[in-house]
């Protein structure tokens, strides 16, 4: 039994496979087992890790051909995982010598988180550096900022393995159970990562660490690009479900999220309405109630309020005074830009009604 797991989900990704696993191979430290998961590949991914299993018994190539889109893959992993932590990492993402390392120096810092991840750098196909991926740190920030988008990158996280078999913790169900049945969603791909994290995150336990873990890879192929507009939809459904669960376990009144999100680094057009102050100060005053005022919550709530106008000058007004007291993270100025050039034609524009409470 390895102490780390790390499940890899591969679907003819062989093109940039045996980078993944090197930077595995290359970790500073060496407890660690390899699940290669292949989702059917014909274009020599299974062959290839196999190879690498002749090398290293430390990996090893699994096959579920039928799982059920990416969460029934990655559960397929969560099922074979004996160990202490399970680690994601992408078939087309490289890990940095230290993220083994550094992450389990987080979870025995932090004994009550489930979940660890971290920041890092987006790199094109090339490997070429194109941005800093900067995500919130803290665990009342994640639970908050869960609300109104993924504030956890997935190709960088890891779990600690007990809690996640005691809770019965999966990909695309609802693991709370806190709503009824009738109201619980499903998420069996596109966002399965934010449904999963949201729930842990709400609870307060999850974190980011400061530090870089990985480089992720931004080309063609990313779900974020083939499929934007089923995952911005599927994302904004993760959130009223995490807020009315939210609300629920709190006994507070339920608020619609869909005025405060940047999923995708877009705001949403949410019933052509311009100006939502009222909701946003009936919002933070739920955020406050649970997460307290701290200095970290009351950042997250600095945005939030500062995309809570859909008047392109007064949103311009706003973010600019947030951005000279803030260091802005990802998705939050590209949202706030997105919507300003939005008038201009072949622009992404998604639309939504407001949810009915």
């Amino acid at each position: 039994m390895a102490r780390i797991d790390i499940l890899l989900p591969v679907k003819n990704g062989k093109d940039y496979l045996a980078e993944a696993i090197d930077s595995v191979i290359a970790q500073t430290y060496t407890d660690w087992r390899l699940l290669v998961l292949d989702h059917g590949s014909t274009d020599g991914s299974v062959e290839m890790a196999q190879a690498y299993h002749a090398r290293d018994p430390r990996i090893e190539v699994h096959s579920f051909p039928q799982a059920k889109g990416l969460s029934g893959l990655l559960n397929c992993g969560i099922d074979i995982a004996d160990c202490e932590f399970i680690m994601r990492h992408d078939a087309d993402d490289i890990c940095l010598p230290d993220r083994m390392a550094l992450t389990l120096a987080a979870f025995e810092a932090q004994p009550e988180c489930i979940v660890v991840s971290g920041q890092a750098d987006v790199i094109d196909a090339a490997g070429n550096k194109l941005d800093d991926l900067l995500l919130p740190v803290g665990t009342a920030r994640i639970g908050a900022a869960s609300l109104f988008r993924n504030p956890v990158s997935h190709p960088a996280s890891a779990l600690r393995f007990d809690p996640v078999q005691k809770m019965g913790v999966r990909y695309g169900i609802d693991i709370l159970k806190v709503l009824p049945e009738n109201q619980r969603i499903d998420v069996p791909s596109l966002a399965e990562d934010y449904f999963l994290f949201g729930q842990l995150a709400i609870l307060g336990k999850v974190t980011n660490l400061p530090q870089k873990l990985l480089k992720y890879r931004w080309h063609g192929k990313n779900v974020s690009i083939t499929s934007f507009t089923e995952q911005m939809e599927v994302s904004l459904a993760i959130s009223r479900s995490l807020t009315r669960s939210f609300c629920t376990m709190h006994n507070l009144p339920w608020f619609d999220p869909a005025p405060f999100c940047n999923h995708g680094g877009i705001l949403m057009d949410v019933g052509g309405k311009r100006n939502f102050d009222a909701e946003f100060e009936n919002m933070a005053r739920s955020v406050r109630k649970v997460f307290g005022a701290s200095p970290e919550i009351e950042r997250e709530l600095r945005y939030r309020k500062a995309i809570s106008t859909r008047n392109w000058a007064s949103l311009l007004w706003r973010y600019n005074g947030f951005r000279s007291g803030d260091i802005t993270e990802t998705g939050e100025w590209h949202a706030v830009r997105g919507w300003l050039v939005r008038r201009y034609p072949g622009k992404r524009r998604i639309s939504v009604a407001p949810e009915l409470v």
